[in-house]
């Protein structure tokens, strides 16, 4: 039997080591956002949804573009290879912005 547990916003996570506010954390195809810092071993929670200002490679990004996130430079890239499904731009970000306003885990259509 299935049962309701939560809206499913935010999950909970209880990192090995200490996360801070903001770090993008990847757990197999899941992408979540520390909402607060977490020290290690301790429970906190990842947004899952959301709109948020994650670093962004160089180059311009139009509205609706998929993004993936680059964990090695931590940034949002519009290359998927090697990288994790993040969400998608819902703002234009010109080559010189240093962030991109992402749809956190937007619905994905492959075209």
């Amino acid at each position: 039997m299935t049962r309701y547990v939560q809206k499913g916003e935010a999950v909970d996570y209880r990192p090995a080591e200490a996360v801070a506010a903001g770090d993008v954390i990847v757990q197999g195809s899941l992408v979540g956002v520390a909402r607060l810092d977490i020290e290690a071993g301790t429970l906190g929670s990842l947004a899952v949804v959301g709109i948020f200002d994650a670093p962004k490679a160089f180059g311009e990004i139009e509205v609706g573009t998929p993004l993936y996130w680059d964990a090695e430079n931590k940034q949002a890239s519009v290359t998927q290879s090697g990288k994790q499904y993040l969400g998608k731009s819902v703002a234009f970000a010109a080559d010189n912005d240093e962030v991109v306003r992402v749809l956190l885990n937007a619905p994905y259509v492959a075209v």
